[in-house]
């Protein structure tokens, strides 16, 4: 139910002049839409990253070498190859008052040069120039006109992203084309907030960014460009809090008892509950007590004890007679889970049981028959958990862990397993408050900022490569003293591409080194293999353990106390932090060696300064997002997450806090977006794909 007056919006980016199916497929690369044909509309939203600056206009003589310029010059004469020599330059000569300028072209059309430059005229040739053999030259010039002509040349033109098959002036023509498709829109932002930020028109943001009058006109931080960050944030930010609205409105089923459960699985843990950790569990059950659905965010720093507030929260359903599921991204990790809870889950008398890929046949048969009849009141697992054939008696709970890897399908297909199902979603990648906000705006959100007691610092240091034998010789004492060291190499095979230390590598070096001592995982082995390296490193039976990433979430051998990444630059900072939350889970103090490769680039030399630092999760999160912007942080492309087309986190999240406090202005007013601007706004949400939210509205 799209307004008809965005039609010429959502058009094929093939029914613009010029642009047929092959030149289509191109755009398709060039905006990631691969599965879908490329539209007016990405067009329009694929915003200049430079400029070329064409006002400069000197006479030749003060011309500086390497510039772009634009020259008044009158054609003297035209010095072709000879016939014999075709692979030799064309020449061009020209003057002005000041001095001489060489045009000079390759493979050229001698007629079509003549016509473009007739002795004796005068042309206007804009491009950049060289020295050579001290004499002044242009080759190629991007631009020539006539006098006449010169007004239509535009002296700042945008630079855009582009990819292999697509130059810059069909790009250019093209966006010009679609320019004149823009509809007449509703305005859709209120008056004063427009006036107060000196924002444009939506249609004069997108010309003033496509046109601009001076460089500086397609920066992020110019107020067309963040007129249209605004525009995203209030799309997304009202899509949120219509989702949220609509799940209000579903009848939740309140989930209480007297606590009994809790306090069982309280009393077998072998420490006490952190003071954060007993405020999200307070706050957890108050949510569940209320007959509306639950959507709750638990974020905690690595090894901060999320699967412990889970499992509480588990045992307040599954107290009041209902069941509860643990959903994790891997299965290392679902069995890690499955780890810290059974022990507790036993002597709390809650029955538990795990599924993953790995389960088949008769066994499968049987743990799906008893959670079918209530027999099983937690069942942890992997995205397997979701399977047509899984059936709860009553599930009332579905906890997701490492939610970023998840879409929102898969949230909500698991809630779809059990009637007014309540949701708590856990997170180990502290997200910075302004990810919050644009990713969780639907949630309620508890963090765990302590770390358990007893957990010692870590002590980190940057290693350049050069000094590898130090630091195996280092490794090789602290494997003689029967400490358990992770070595994590961010490849599993050496790769032409590539000249990382590839793990398989690593290990049959550290092997001829350590013999048997050594093991190995990586993404690539199968579940039963991964878990057989895991299960033996953590017995002691091999002390070394060469990893790849697959290490990064959930794995728990509390006597690790050495880690080794190499090629640590190659990571981002929440990688390299989730990795170091491997070691420091015991008593024993840890050290973790960051290895890189010289010479730093400034980014990552800011990186590995920070993870010396700090371990505070949460301020190396906001750190990331300072050096990285949002794209990278929660790995958007993979994970179903929304990316920004348009707004730039580091740039525009000031105005994030804003959009959400208009989004919730705007519906508190006008639930049903019937008002004008509500009309509007429903334009808005098509424009920034969030039209999912238009269907809750019509759903009621």
């Amino acid at each position: 139910m799209r307004p008809s007056r965005l039609d010429p919006l959502f058009a094929a980016l093939t029914t613009l002049p010029g642009i047929g199916p092959k030149l289509g497929k191109l755009y398709q690369r060039l905006f990631g839409r691969e599965d879908a044909p490329a539209r007016v509309l990405d067009l329009l939203l694929h915003l200049p990253s430079s400029t070329i600056d064409r006002r400069s206009r000197p006479d030749i003589r003060d011309v500086v070498p390497g510039s772009v310029a634009t020259l008044a010059v009158t054609v003297d004469r035209h010095r072709p190859p000879p016939p014999n020599r075709p692979r030799l330059p064309y020449r061009i000569e020209t003057y002005d008052d000041s001095g001489t300028l060489t045009v000079t072209y390759f493979h050229a059309k001698r007629d079509y040069l003549e016509q473009l430059f007739p002795v004796g005229e005068l042309r206007y040739v804009s491009g950049t120039t060289a020295l050579y053999d001290g004499m002044l030259q242009m080759v190629h010039p991007d631009r020539v006109v006539s006098e006449a002509d010169l007004e239509k040349l535009p002296m700042v033109e945008p630079v855009y992203p582009l990819t292999e098959g697509l130059s810059l002036n069909v790009v250019r023509k093209a966006v010009d084309a679609a320019l004149t498709k823009i509809p007449h829109l509703p305005e859709w932002q209120d008056d004063a907030w427009l006036e107060r930020n000196g924002f444009p028109a939506f249609t004069d943001a997108l010309t003033a960014l496509h046109r601009p009058a001076d460089p500086a006109g397609v920066l992020p931080e110019s107020a067309a460009w963040s007129r249209l960050a605004y525009d995203e944030f209030l799309a997304g930010q009202l899509a949120l809090a219509l989702v949220r609205a609509h799940q209000r409105t579903l009848p939740g089923r309140g989930s209480s008892g007297e606590g009994i459960l809790r306090a069982k699985v309280i009393k077998a843990l072998p420490y006490a509950l952190t003071p954060s950790q007993g405020r999200a569990v307070d706050d957890i059950v108050t949510d569940l007590a209320r007959p509306q659905r639950m959507v709750r965010l638990l974020q905690g720093d690595v090894g901060s004890g999320k699967t412990v507030v889970a499992l509480l929260a588990a045992a307040t359903v599954i107290e009041a007679g209902r069941q509860a599921a643990l959903m994790a991204p891997t299965e290392i990790l679902a069995r890690q889970h499955l780890a810290t809870i059974a022990p507790l889950a036993e002597k709390a008398g809650i029955r538990v049981a795990i599924l993953t890929g790995r389960e088949r046949g008769k066994e499968r048969e049987e743990m799906l028959g008893r959670l079918a009849i209530g027999e099983l009141d937690l069942l942890v697992g992997t995205h397997a958990l979701f399977q047509d054939d899984v059936a709860f008696r009553d599930l009332a709970l579905a906890i997701i862990d490492e939610q970023h890897r998840f879409g929102v399908h898969q949230r909500l297909a698991l809630a779809r397993k059990g009637e007014a199902v309540d949701m708590l979603v856990l997170t180990a990648t502290p997200i910075p408050r302004t990810l919050v906000l644009t990713y969780f705006g639907d949630m309620e959100i508890s963090e765990l900022r302590e770390k358990p007691a007893g957990r010692q610092p870590i002590d980190t240091r940057a290693v350049a490569l050069e000094r590898l034998n130090e630091v195996v010789a280092a490794v090789g004492r602290a494997v003689d003293e029967g400490k358990r060291v992770y070595w994590v190499c961010p490849l599993v095979e050496e790769s032409e591409m590539s000249d990382l230390a590839a793990a398989e590598d690593r290990f049959a070096a550290l092997k001829k080194q350590f013999g048997e001592r050594v093991g190995i995982v990586h993404g690539q082995m199968k579940g039963a293999d991964k878990d057989r390296a895991m299960a033996r490193f953590a017995a002691g039976e091999t002390q070394l353990l060469v990893a790849t990433t697959v290490i990064e979430v959930g794995v728990d051998v509390p006597a690790a106390t050495v880690m080794v990444i190499e090629h640590a630059e190659r990571f981002g900072l929440a990688q390299l932090h989730q990795l170091r939350g491997r070691i420091g889970r015991g008593q024993e103090r840890s050290t973790c060696l960051l290895l890189y490769r010289a010479p730093l680039s400034e980014t990552a030399k800011a990186r590995l300064a920070i993870m010396r630092d700090t371990e505070d999760g949460f301020r190396i999160a906001e750190e990331d997002l300072r050096l990285r912007g949002e794209g990278d942080l929660l790995g958007t492309k993979q994970s179903g997450m929304p990316g920004f087309k348009v707004a730039r986190i580091e740039v525009h999240g000031r105005l994030l806090a804003a959009a959400r406090d208009d989004a919730a202005l705007i519906l508190s007013r006008d639930p049903g977006l019937a008002t004008p601007r509500g009309e509007a706004l429903r334009h808005l949400l098509y424009l920034f794909e969030r039209d999912e939210a238009i269907r809750l509205l019509r759903a009621g």
